[in-house]
């Protein structure tokens, strides 16, 4: 089981790369660095989601990338309302382009409809695009 969330403002996976790149914070009783995603509602499947799944990243439209869940914490925000940190390993790895629709918040993405991991030996030699058009195609 995974999570899919529209990645606002941005528009290409590398833009995601800079974004996150100074971004990268400790988390209490966890060992290394991670990124802290903020989102209003906690998933209640979070037994099938942390640490076996990914949030996928929609970036225009289309599912590029994702980042392995380490953990899902409950915790308030700077107006007292409860809300949730999805706790992301700093990885993002590319993933087969997969065109998706409009939503808001996340959504959960069973392990059956999410893609596969981008093969930087595809023959595509990690091109966004040139990976676009053979998804499209089927080739990939």
């Amino acid at each position: 089981m995974h999570l899919i969330k529209l990645c606002v403002g941005i528009s290409s996976v590398r833009q995601l790369q800079l974004h996150r790149e100074n971004r990268l914070v400790t988390v209490s009783g966890m060992e290394g660095e991670f990124h802290v995603h903020r989102t209003r509602m906690r998933p209640k499947r979070s037994e099938e989601v942390v640490g076996k799944g990914s949030l996928f990243w929609v970036i225009k439209g289309t599912i590029r990338c994702r980042q392995p869940i380490a953990a899902l914490i409950s915790t308030t925000d700077h107006n007292g309302k409860t809300c949730c940190d999805i706790v992301l390993q700093p990885e993002l790895i590319r993933t087969v382009p997969l065109p998706k629709r409009a939503f808001q918040g996340w959504r959960y993405l069973l392990s059956k409809d999410a893609p596969t991991d981008l093969n930087p030996d595809d023959g595509s030699g990690n091109d966004p695009a040139l990976a676009t058009e053979l998804a499209e195609l089927g080739l990939i």
